[in-house]
C-alpha cells in the first residue's frame, strides 16, 4: 500500500511538472518578440534621443521594445512602459468620439453649424453650412494651424478651463469668413476640431477630456491616459521631448513654457492626449479590427457603418476623419480585390513624433513613438520612425506570394 501511494504520488507529480512546463512553453512561446536591437540600429544610425516600438496581429501583441535614452546625455534608458505625447493622433480619437454621437442620434455626418451652434450668435453666416463631416475631413474652411499661432498661445495664458478656452478659439474663428467655401478644398487645421469639441461638450455637457476617458478609453481599457507632456517639475520618471525643428535633440522640459508654447493643455483630446504605447495599441486594435476590409473583423463601440464612415476617402483624398490614407505592398492581404491599404494615425508637435500604421488586410498594425519631434519627411524623428515601420513590416507580414 505505501508502494502504490508513492507510486499514485510520483505519477502526480509528474504530471503537475508536465503541464506546469507545458504551460510556461506555450506563455513563452506567446510572448511579444522582443525587437530593442532592430530599435537601437535606427537610433543609432538617425541620432534621435530614443524611440518604442509595438507590432500587433489583430488584438495582440506580437513584438515590442524600447532603446535610447529618456533625456538627451542622460543614462535613464526608455522602457515600454514609458508615456508619449500622442500630439495629433488624438485627432483619430476625437472623430471615433463624433462617431459615437452620430451612432447614438445625436447628430449626423450632415449636420451644418448653423443648426448645432445656434448659440454663438457672433457666427459668420458664411460659416453656417458647415458639416460635421466637413470638419473632421479638414474640408470646412478654417485656417491652417500657424495662421493662428499667437491668438492659440495668448489664450493659454488667459483664464478659464481647457473647455473654456476651447470655446473663445472657436468663437473667433467662426466669427469671421471662412478662408475658402466649405466643402470646396482640403486645409489641415487643427481649428476644426476644436469645433468638433465644442460641440460634443454641448451634446453630452461634459468637457471633451471627460468624454474621450469616459466614452473611449475606459471602455477599451485604456486607464492611464492623460493630458500635456510625460512628467512634472522636472524630474526624469517620464521621457522629454527634444527640438527636432530648430535646434535638433535639445530636450525641453516638460512643465515649462516652451511645452506650454507648442502643445497648450486645452488641446485636450485633440492634440495632447499622453499615454503609454501599450494603451494607444488598444485604440489602435479597435480601428484595426473594425476595419472593413479586415478578414477577421470584429466591431465593437461604434457600427460597422461609423468605422467604415471614418476609414473611407469620401473625396479621394488621402485624409479621413484623423486618418491617413495610403497603401504598401507589404499589408496586401492577397485576396482577390486586396490593394495594401493603410490607415495610419500620427503626430508630431516639433517635440514628439508618433506613427501607427494599420494594415487591414493582414490584420496588423505597427505602432512607433519618438521623443524627438519634426513632422517633415527629412526631419530625423520621422526618418526614425519610418525606418522602423517599414522594417518591422518587412519582419512580421511575410505573407505567400
Amino acid at each position: 500500500m505505501f508502494r502504490l501511494v508513492i507510486f499514485r504520488s510520483s505519477v502526480a507529480l509528474l504530471f503537475t511538472i508536465g503541464i506546469a512546463s507545458r504551460g510556461a512553453s506555450e506563455e513563452t512561446a506567446s510572448a511579444p518578440v522582443n525587437i530593442d536591437e532592430q530599435l537601437a540600429t535606427i537610433v543609432a544610425s538617425t541620432r534621435v534621443p530614443g524611440m518604442v516600438a509595438l507590432v500587433l496581429k489583430g488584438d495582440r501583441t506580437i513584438a515590442q521594445g524600447a532603446a535610447g535614452v529618456r533625456k538627451r546625455g542622460s543614462l535613464d534608458f526608455l522602457r515600454t512602459d514609458d508615456r508619449f505625447l500622442l500630439c495629433s493622433a488624438g485627432k483619430a480619437m476625437t472623430s471615433t468620439l463624433a462617431a459615437m454621437a452620430v451612432d447614438e442620434g445625436r447628430i449626423s455626418w450632415t449636420t451644418n453649424l448653423g443648426g448645432a451652434l445656434p448659440e454663438i450668435t457672433e457666427m459668420n453666416p458664411e460659416w453656417r453650412l458647415a458639416t460635421l463631416e466637413e470638419l473632421l475631413e479638414h474640408r470646412a474652411g478654417a485656417p491652417a494651424d500657424l495662421d493662428r499661432f499667437w491668438p492659440l498661445f495668448r489664450i493659454e495664458f488667459s483664464s478659464g478651463s481647457p473647455s473654456e478656452k476651447r470655446l473663445k478659439v472657436v468663437k473667433q474663428i467662426l466669427s469671421k469668413p471662412p478662408v475658402y467655401k466649405p466643402g470646396s478644398q482640403y486645409v489641415y487645421s487643427s481649428l476644426d476640431y476644436f469645433v468638433v469639441c465644442t460641440l460634443l461638450e454641448k451634446l453630452y455637457g461634459k468637457s471633451s477630456e471627460t468624454l474621450i476617458q469616459q466614452r473611449l478609453w475606459n471602455p477599451i481599457g485604456i486607464l492611464g491616459g492623460s493630458f500635456g507632456a510625460p512628467g512634472r517639475n522636472g524630474e526624469l520618471n517620464q521621457p522629454w521631448g527634444h527640438w527636432g525643428m530648430f535646434v535638433t535633440g535639445h530636450p525641453v522640459k516638460p512643465d515649462g513654457f516652451v511645452a506650454r508654447l507648442t502643445m497648450p493643455l486645452y488641446y485636450g483630446p485633440i492634440g495632447a492626449s499622453q499615454m503609454t504605447i501599450g494603451d494607444w495599441a488598444k485604440f489602435i486594435s479597435l480601428h484595426l479590427r473594425g476595419d472593413p476590409e479586415n478578414p477577421n473583423r470584429q466591431v465593437k463601440l461604434i457600427t460597422p457603418a461609423s468605422f467604415a464612415a471614418l476609414h473611407m476617402s469620401k473625396q479621394g483624398s488621402f485624409y479621413e476623419s484623423g486618418w491617413i490614407l495610403t497603401n504598401k505592398d507589404w499589408a496586401n492581404g492577397r485576396r482577390h480585390g486586396d490593394t495594401g491599404r493603410i490607415i495610419s494615425s500620427q503626430g508630431d508637435n516639433g517635440f514628439w513624433h508618433c506613427e501607427a500604421w494599420i494594415a487591414p488586410e493582414i490584420d496588423s498594425a505597427f505602432l512607433v513613438v519618438c521623443n524627438q519631434g519634426g513632422p517633415s519627411p527629412d526631419k530625423a524623428a520621422s526618418i526614425a520612425c519610418n525606418k522602423a515601420v517599414e522594417l518591422l513590416a518587412n519582419e512580421f507580414t511575410a505573407l505567400p506570394k
